[in-house]
């Protein structure tokens, strides 16, 4: 039994890579996973020096290919466990990541994303979104919450193991390098002092008893025989993944119900997407925000009535285009016109997003 740090509602001040460690512990995690790898590292050094308080554990393995391995493991032996990574890690890790989702394994991993291709940069970038998103090979489903800030790393920390314990499905915390190392106030708390109930992790394999006697045997299967018998695992799973997507779906909107000119934007850059709507605001231009939350499942219905009312649409993000795609692929068949903001690799800032919807705004009035 993990001992707990935060009993109460507590301000603190810190990286974002020690908010997801203390986020970790506050969800009753027992076990972490990994291999160090910029700009992640501090996630593995907070959890190692909460340890004695703790009593967790932790294990550096040789590499990546092991961390992703190794979490699996620990899980199937009951333990609530996670690991992190970013860049050529996480593309490493999606073996494991594949074996997850085939075997319905609630695997949990913080990715701080950071620029390619290859080592690239190591600070910023919202690069990794089709990877977290899409990496395993075949057709596998994944959770990925997309945060924005040191609330959002705590909040979403706690929701990702309760959401992969529940629907046992892997889930990605899907954050970055500005996010891992800038420093703000959050307020941690004790996930069930807030009435949070944490689900409980149970042993896929090994349980007490003996199977088919004194409980139901388990079955985890990562191969089959038949490509039929493939496909039909896989399509159980789809259907599964339809259903439950309502009720994970998540989103935000900031000033959308009556923007001319909407911005849609994840992670980090809805945040400076926010500063630039304010600063739009008062010069009388009516633009708003939709942030998808979750990348996957995207929010579709919400985001499709959040563009039918506008009158333009503005994609931008750290990519060339990962999110927009991911986006206008549940937009079809809607006629809104839309323009982009993409920077590879470089932050995007409120005052890239104000000039650019003064332009789109100012091509709007001259029509």
């Amino acid at each position: 039994m993990v001992k707990k740090i935060i009993t109460e509602d507590t301000k603190l001040f810190m990286t974002g890579n020690e908010v997801i460690a203390y986020a970790a512990v506050a969800a009753g995690v027992e076990f972490m996973y990994g291999y160090p790898i910029t700009p992640q590292n501090e996630i593995m050094h907070t959890w190692c020096k909460l340890l004695p308080k703790t009593e967790a554990g932790f294990l550096q393995t040789e590499d990546e290919i092991s961390a992703g391995f190794s979490t699996i493991g620990g899980i199937l032996a009951g333990k609530k466990a996670f690991t992190a990574t970013a860049g050529p890690g996480n593309v490493i890790m999606q073996d494991a990541m594949s074996m997850a989702e085939m075997m319905r394994i609630p695997f949990v991993c913080a990715v701080m994303q950071r620029g390619g291709p290859s080592t690239a940069t190591v600070i910023y970038a919202q690069q990794e979104t089709t990877l977290t998103c899409f990496g395993g090979n075949g057709e596998g489903y994944r959770i990925v919450y997309s945060t924005a800030g040191h609330q959002d790393l705590y909040d979403y920390t706690i929701k990702a193991f309760n959401t992969a314990w529940k629907y046992k499905f892997p889930t990605f915390l899907l954050a970055d390098g500005y996010q891992g190392k800038m420093r703000e106030p959050l307020v941690a708390y004790d996930p069930e002092a807030r009435g949070i109930n944490m689900v409980p992790a149970t042993p896929a394999l090994r349980d007490n008893g003996i199977a088919g006697i004194d409980r139901d045997a388990v079955h985890m299967r990562n191969t089959f025989n038949m490509e039929e018998e493939l496909m039909e695992v896989l399509d159980s799973y789809e259907a599964e993944f339809r259903r439950i997507a309502p009720e994970i779906e998540e989103y935000a909107e900031y000033m959308a119900e009556d923007a001319d000119i909407l911005i849609i934007a994840h992670g980090i850059v809805a945040r400076s997407a926010k500063t630039a709507i304010d600063e739009l605001r008062a010069k009388g231009i009516k633009a708003g925000l939709f942030r998808p939350i979750t990348l996957r499942p995207m929010p579709a219905e919400p985001m499709r009535k959040a563009v039918a009312s506008a009158k333009q649409v503005l994609f931008t993000e750290s990519a060339n285009g990962q999110m927009a795609r991911l986006a206008l692929e549940k937009l079809y068949g809607l006629t809104t016109p839309y323009e982009t903001l993409f920077k590879m690799g470089v932050g995007v800032t409120g005052g890239d997003i104000v000039q650019k919807v003064e332009q789109m705004n100012g091509a709007m009035a001259c029509r």
